[in-house]
C-alpha cells in the first residue's frame, strides 16, 4: 500500500502541474497584453505630451511675432500723434492706440502662461522619455519570456498527460477510480497529510483508532467530513 500511495502522491503533482499549465493559458495573454499595453499607454503619453509642448511653442512663437507686430503699429501711432492737426485725427489715434495696448497686454499675459506650462511639458517630457527607456527595456525582456513561455505550454501539457498514463497505469484500477472521483469533487488536493490529530483539508479531528490505522499504511483511509484520502507523514 506504502507504494499505491507513492503513486497516487506522484500522480496528484502532475494533476496540480497540469493544473498550473492550463492556467497560464489563460494568465499568460493577461500577462503579455498588460505589458504590451503599458509600452502602449507610455509611449502614446509620451507622443501627447510632445505633440502639447510643440503646439504651445508655436502657439509662443506667434504671438511674440504678433506682439513685435503690434509695437510696430504703435511706435507708428505715436509718432502720428504728434503731426496730427485736429481733434477727430487725435480721437482715433488714442482708440488705435489704446487696441494696440490692450492687444499686447493680453498676449504678454498669455505667453507668461505658455512659458509656465512650456517649462512644466518639458520636465514630463524628460520624464517620460526616461520612463519609456525602462518601460520598454524591462517590458521587452518579460514580453520575450512569457512569449517562449506561451508557445511551450502544448508541449509541457503533452510531456505531462504522457507522465500521468504512465503512472495510473501503475495505479490499481479500484483505487485510480476513487482518486478521480475525489478529483473531480475536491480538485487536486485528494491526498492530505494528518496534521495535529485532524484531515489537513477540511480540519475535522480524526479518532485516535483512525489515526492508529493510517500510520499502519495497511489501506487507503478516507476522511468521513470531506472525503479526501488521509495520509501519515510523521506529525
Amino acid at each position: 500500500m506504502k507504494k499505491e500511495m507513492e503513486m497516487l502522491l506522484k500522480l496528484q503533482e502532475i494533476d496540480y502541474q497540469l493544473g498550473e499549465l492550463e492556467r497560464s493559458k489563460d494568465y499568460l495573454p493577461d500577462m503579455i497584453f498588460n505589458l504590451e499595453k503599458e509600452i502602449e499607454d507610455t509611449n502614446r503619453e509620451l507622443v501627447e505630451t510632445e505633440e502639447e509642448l510643440k503646439n504651445q511653442n508655436l502657439e509662443k512663437k506667434s504671438l511674440e511675432l504678433e506682439v513685435d507686430s503690434l509695437n510696430q503699429e504703435l511706435n507708428k501711432f505715436q509718432q502720428q500723434m504728434k503731426v496730427i492737426k485736429t481733434n477727430k485725427e487725435y480721437d482715433a489715434l488714442t482708440t488705435e492706440i489704446a487696441n494696440r495696448k490692450l492687444k499686447i497686454s493680453k498676449n504678454e499675459d498669455r505667453i507668461l502662461e505658455l512659458m509656465d506650462s512650456i517649462d512644466e511639458l518639458e520636465e514630463k517630457s524628460t520624464e517620460l522619455k526616461k520612463k519609456k527607456e525602462d518601460v520598454d527595456a524591462t517590458n521587452t525582456t518579460q514580453l520575450e519570456t512569457l512569449r517562449k513561455e506561451m508557445d511551450s505550454v502544448g508541449t509541457k501539457i503533452k510531456m505531462k498527460e504522457d507522465e500521468r498514463k504512465n503512472v495510473t497505469v501503475r495505479i490499481e484500477k479500484r483505487l485510480l477510480a476513487t482518486y478521480e472521483r475525489i478529483k473531480k469533487g475536491r480538485g487536486t488536493d485528494v491526498v492530505v497529510a494528518v496534521k495535529k490529530g485532524a484531515c489537513g483539508a477540511c480540519y475535522k479531528s480524526l479518532p485516535h483508532q483512525r489515526i492508529q490505522e493510517i500510520k499502519m499504511g495497511n489501506g487507503i483511509i478516507i476522511c468521513d467530513s470531506c472525503g479526501r484520502i488521509l495520509l501519515w507523514t510523521g506529525e
